[in-house]
C-alpha cells in the first residue's frame, strides 16, 4: 500500500511539474512575442525565460508555431473571461454576444500577437470555436431562450462565425478589405442568430461597455 501510495504521489508531483512548466513556456512565449513578434523571438529565450531547460521545450511543443497558437488559445480565454466581465451588467442576452463578436474582431484586427498568426486560418478558426465556444455558444442560448435569436443550432452558428470572423480579420490586416467594413462584418455576422438586418443593424449601433481588446 505504501508503495502504491508513493507512486501516485509520485505521479501527481511528475503531473504538477509538467503542468507549471507547460504554463511557464506559454507565458514566457507570451511575453517575448509580444514584445518581439512570432519570427524573432527564439525558443532558447522563451526556455529561458520560463527557466526550463532549452531541450525541454520540445518536450511539450513541436515547434515554436505550435507554441504561438498555444499562447494565442490563452490569449483568447482570457479575451472570452473579459467580455464576460465587461458584460455583466448588459440584461439583454442579444447585447452581450453582439458585444463579444465585435470585441473578438478587433482583437484579431489589431494585436500583433493575432494578426501574425492569421495567415493560419484554419487553426486559428478552430482554436477559436474550442477557446471562445463555451462562452459564444451560452450567450446564443440565452437569447434563443429570451426569443430574441432564432437559430436552431447554435454550435453551428459560432463555428460558423469563428471561421468569418478570422477569414474576415485575414483579409483586413492584408489590405485586401478595409478596417472601415468593420462594422458591416458585425451586422452580418449578427444576422446569422436569425434576427435580420434592420435588427442587427440596430443592435450592432448601441452603445457598448468599455473595450476590453489589450
Amino acid at each position: 500500500m505504501n508503495s502504491q501510495a508513493n507512486e501516485g504521489e509520485q505521479e501527481g508531483r511528475v503531473a504538477r511539474r509538467q503542468r507549471r512548466n507547460r504554463e511557464a513556456l506559454i507565458k514566457a512565449a507570451g511575453t517575448i512575442m509580444s514584445e518581439k513578434g512570432i519570427d524573432a523571438a527564439t525558443m532558447l529565450e522563451i526556455a529561458e525565460l520560463a527557466d526550463v531547460g532549452a531541450g525541454t521545450v520540445y518536450n511539450y511543443f513541436k515547434s515554436k508555431d505550435e507554441l504561438a497558437i498555444a499562447v494565442l488559445e490563452e490569449m483568447m480565454h482570457e479575451l472570452a473571461l473579459r467580455i464576460e466581465r465587461a458584460t455583466a451588467g448588459l440584461a439583454d442576452p442579444a447585447a452581450v454576444y453582439a458585444f463579444g463578436i465585435r470585441t473578438v474582431l478587433e482583437a484579431a484586427t489589431t494585436d500583433i500577437s493575432w494578426k501574425e498568426m492569421l495567415y493560419r486560418s484554419e487553426v486559428i478558426a478552430d482554436a477559436l470555436f474550442r477557446r471562445m465556444g463555451p462562452f459564444a455558444i451560452r450567450d446564443l442560448r440565452n437569447g434563443i431562450s429570451a426569443g430574441v435569436f432564432r437559430v436552431s443550432d447554435p454550435d453551428l452558428v459560432w463555428h460558423l462565425t469563428a471561421h468569418a470572423i478570422v477569414g474576415a480579420s485575414l483579409a483586413i490586416t492584408t489590405d485586401r478589405l478595409s478596417a472601415s467594413v468593420k462594422e458591416e462584418i458585425v451586422i452580418r455576422l449578427l444576422c446569422l442568430t436569425g434576427i435580420g438586418i434592420d435588427a442587427a443593424t440596430e443592435l450592432a449601433a448601441r452603445p457598448r461597455p468599455a473595450s476590453v481588446v489589450r
